[in-house]
């Protein structure tokens, strides 16, 4: 008999940004997909009406086509197993979680939010569960009588699960093994809320079982909560298609100790989600890395490798070296530390890799912002291949290939002025005459001329090459000059050095 067609969800919450835990979720899910031909399905888990906040889920779409991991099926791709919004999936789950009551493994719970604030207030640590079941307004301490007739006067109420007492629940962790929790640790989760959505813990049994959903690749946080959903998948009578469970490890601070979160990435100066986030209620703008100078494919790649191992040497793998080389036997089982210096180091690493084409439209985008329009783009891309290796973030695309399209406003007079001299002021104005005859204005040529006349006059070359650098960029930085000036072109090449000597000698 053939095993099923892999099938994985990525299911977030449009609560908010996108953390890039979020995102490496999503990218262990559709890498273990597209490894076994599998299909990577997108599902909105917006049962939470109070969380939601209005924009989240074009931003999570937005992620996603950026990182270009896309979904075969979601709410806006459609597929076999639509809707694929929970809230449009309401009707659904509360047929299974009376079923639950008929059969004795979930109950009808009235208590109000003040009855359960002051039980919490009596007993520290309180869990709604067998050891104070029966102390509460449900239809396990109820009489039957009772029961039907809150139900009949439209009591607001929940369905919570009945846990049993003293089993054990067992399941096969793909990263962690065998896992075992006692039942007397575990509460009665609440199933469906009073407002008749579901909550996370049946709405995800119900729904992986309704979309055939093959494998679960979720964060470590959810751990505690299996137990639940694993009882669930037996009361429902479906423990013989239960998904294979993949519980990652967490990403931590940059110090280890603990998970990374919103506040820490303020804290450490980087950002801790995909794409910048405008949370519309408070005005409050996150940081992204996509605005911060990220390639999708870096972000990709340093977020693999947050957890997982692939064995050898390599550090640089694309989207479908990431597919080829997969496993879920190399994903570690203790949390990963972020490093937000490597996370450069990747960032830097494929500014090298990818061709200049592909940071064109980058490029304009960021020179524009600065004011400058970039109408000739033969020329920006030669200025790209020139300047991309000097790159850590997109944004260093300015002061790298900036002076290309504009002049210097402003020198570093410091690293000149100390060392200036009149026969300084003479070799430059030697150069311009040199400069306006020489017949191709192109860098080898204008290095020799350039060393010829060096010979000529008695100077070092190093005496008058930081001097003419800084003349033609503005400071101490940039590729090899003559690669520069014959960019440039020979008329901005001396109308530069003409307004730099003017500076120099002031």
């Amino acid at each position: 008999m053939s095993s099923p067609k892999v099938r994985v969800r990525f299911a977030p919450s449009p609560t908010g940004g996108l953390h890039l835990g979020g995102v490496r979720t999503a990218l262990f899910n559709y890498l273990f997909a597209k490894q076994n031909d599998g299909d990577f399905v997108l599902r909105i888990e917006d049962t939470d009406q109070t969380r939601f906040v209005e924009g989240a889920e074009q931003y999570i779409m937005d992620c996603l086509a950026w990182c270009g991991i896309t979904p075969d099926e979601g709410p806006h791709t459609g597929g076999h197993y639509a809707p694929y919004r929970q809230s449009e999936r309401k009707s659904i789950y509360r047929e299974y979680a009376e079923k639950l009551v008929a059969q004795g493994h979930a109950y009808y719970a009235f208590d109000t939010p003040e009855e359960l604030d002051a039980k919490r207030k009596e007993i520290p640590n309180f869990q709604y569960g067998q050891f104070y079941r029966s102390e509460m307004r449900n239809s396990t301490s109820l009489k039957t009588a009772e029961v039907e007739h809150l139900l009949d006067q439209g009591t607001p109420h929940v369905i919570r699960i009945k846990v049993p007492a003293d089993e054990t629940v067992r399941f096969h962790d793909l990263i962690r093994g065998n896992v075992v929790f006692e039942t007397n640790q575990v509460d009665d989760k609440v199933l469906l809320k009073a407002d008749g959505m579901p909550t996370y813990h049946l709405a995800v049994v119900v729904d992986d079982y309704l979309m055939k959903i093959t494998h679960a690749f979720r964060g470590e946080e959810w751990l505690p909560s299996a137990p639940v959903h694993i009882l669930l998948w037996k009361y429902l009578g479906w423990a013989a298609d239960m998904p294979h469970w993949a519980h990652l490890p967490l990403i931590l601070k940059p110090d280890g100790h603990g998970k990374l979160s919103k506040r820490d990435g303020a804290r450490f100066g980087f950002p801790v989600y995909a794409m910048d986030w405008l949370d519309n209620k408070t005005g409050e703008l996150t940081p992204g890395f996509r605005e911060l100078g990220f390639l999708p494919e870096a972000f990709l790649n340093l977020l693999a490798m947050l957890g997982w191992n692939p064995g050898g040497d390599q550090e640089i793998f694309s989207l479908d070296e990431l597919v080829e080389k997969f496993s879920v036997e190399r994903i570690n089982k203790a949390g990963a530390k972020f490093d937000y210096e490597k996370a450069k180091w990747y960032n830097a690493e494929w500014i090298k890799k990818v061709d200049a084409k592909r940071l064109l439209p980058e490029a304009k985008t960021i020179l524009e912002a600065k004011g400058i329009a970039v109408a000739d783009d033969e020329k920006l891309l030669k200025v790209l291949t020139l300047v991309k290796d000097r790159c850590i973030l997109l944004t260093d695309i300015y002061q790298q290939a900036g002076y290309f399209f504009e002049t210097p406003k402003e020198y570093d007079l410091n690293a000149v002025k100390p060392k200036w001299s009149d026969t300084k002021t003479d070799f430059f104005g030697s150069l311009i005459n040199q400069f306006k005859e020489v017949p191709s204005f192109e860098a080898m040529q204008l290095e020799i001329d350039f060393k010829y006349l060096c010979e000529e006059t008695g100077f070092k070359i190093g005496d008058v090459m930081l001097p003419f650098r800084i003349m033609l960029v503005g400071g101490k930085f940039g590729p090899h000059v003559f690669d520069i000036a014959e960019l440039l072109g020979r008329e901005e090449t001396i109308a530069r050095i003409e307004k730099a000597l003017v500076a120099f000698g002031s």
